[in-house]
């Protein structure tokens, strides 16, 4: 991918694009399968950012099977990685994230894989890469990072053995649904971010990723202070300092308790749930089909793309305009992708 488009434009084809993106990537991860790349222990992801949040699903479907599998921060660690029989599947969407390249570098190369957008690149040059297909992004990812997901999900779907859900063949439709069926009730939830000077996002285990990308699209989109965990880890304490912020909940279970929780005390909670839920005046919520969770997590995105750009509006932030520019996460290339 060279460059990138706005984010309006990127969210206006994303349906009809995923639509073209996952046969393609299908492909890709049929072939690998036929190949027997995909079998042994299962796969370590690292990552950075929303690569790291896109892996959560995939490894919830992994251990789902009895699959070993982590998702680790690609610059948290020390290098070189320690040894191991697990495969490496390093996140990027441009194949330039210096920390996942550098741990890609310090493991055995038939030890090496990963997802990229762009290419050519320097991780696609020495690792054996799913791509998908150079689409074209916003700076705040919105197509790369759902084509990203349905990649690790096919991938974790199909390994040891496995096979894509058939659900994917039919997912590109059901984004398209849910975007027409969602657009206006949840832009209409703008309103609630319009002063709010902090928002917490919480998810059950495969949502804690929809957690993760929600807080960095808000933080990176809105400019609002955002912190994206887990259920359990928001119970265990965090919750305690909930203020005026909007609280955004990800889940069917004990997610739902906690949102009415929250909502009976006064505080303002979106919750995304496949539940039938009553709402209130502040409870708020939002329905999604359920799905398998690399899925869900697809559609999931797709609520907090359509939220965040909507409270982009109310405070009048410029989505295409970042303030702060980090020299040092992306390695330079040249014209041929080399680094």
């Amino acid at each position: 991918m060279n460059g990138y488009i706005t984010f309006a434009s990127a969210r206006a084809t994303q349906a009809e694009e995923l639509g073209r993106a996952i046969p393609l990537i299908a492909d890709q991860v049929g072939a690998r399968a036929g190949l027997g790349q995909l079998t042994g222990p299962g796969p370590i992801f690292v990552g950075i950012g929303a690569s790291l949040a896109a892996a959560c699903a995939p490894v919830w479907a992994l251990r789902s099977r009895g699959i070993h599998s982590w998702r680790l921060g690609a610059g948290d660690y020390p290098l070189p990685f320690p040894e191991s029989v697990h495969p490496i599947v390093g996140i990027s969407q441009s194949g330039r994230s210096a920390e996942t390249l550098a741990v890609l570098e310090s493991v055995p190369e038939e030890l090496r894989f990963a997802v990229v957008n762009s290419e050519p690149s320097p991780i696609g040059r020495i690792a054996s890469t799913l791509t998908l297909g150079n689409l074209a992004d916003s700076y705040a990812s919105t197509l790369g990072y759902t084509a990203t997901v349905a990649a690790l999900g096919m991938l974790a779907d199909s390994w040891q053995g496995g096979a894509p859900d058939p659900g994917w063949s039919t997912l590109a439709a059901r984004f398209a649904e849910a975007e027409d069926r969602l657009a206006a009730p949840v832009t209409a939830l703008a309103e609630l971010f319009a002063t709010v000077s902090s928002s917490d996002f919480v998810g059950a285990g495969p949502a804690v990723g929809s957690a993760e990308a929600g807080a960095l699209l808000f933080r990176e989109v809105a400019r609002i202070p955002a912190t994206g965990m887990s259920t359990r880890q928001y119970l265990h304490g965090s919750m305690e300092s909930a203020g005026d912020g909007v609280h955004v909940v990800f889940g069917d279970s004990r997610e739902l308790d906690l949102a009415t929780t929250l909502a009976d005390a006064g505080h303002h909670v979106v919750l995304i749930t496949g539940e039938e839920i009553t709402g209130s005046r502040t409870l708020h919520p939002v329905r999604l089909p359920k799905l398998p969770a690399p899925q869900r997590a697809i559609l999931e995105a797709l609520v907090m793309q359509l939220l965040v750009g909507a409270v982009a509006d109310v405070r009048g932030v410029d989505i295409e305009e970042f303030v702060f520019h980090n020299a040092d996460t992306k390695v330079p290339v040249d014209a041929g992708g080399a680094a």
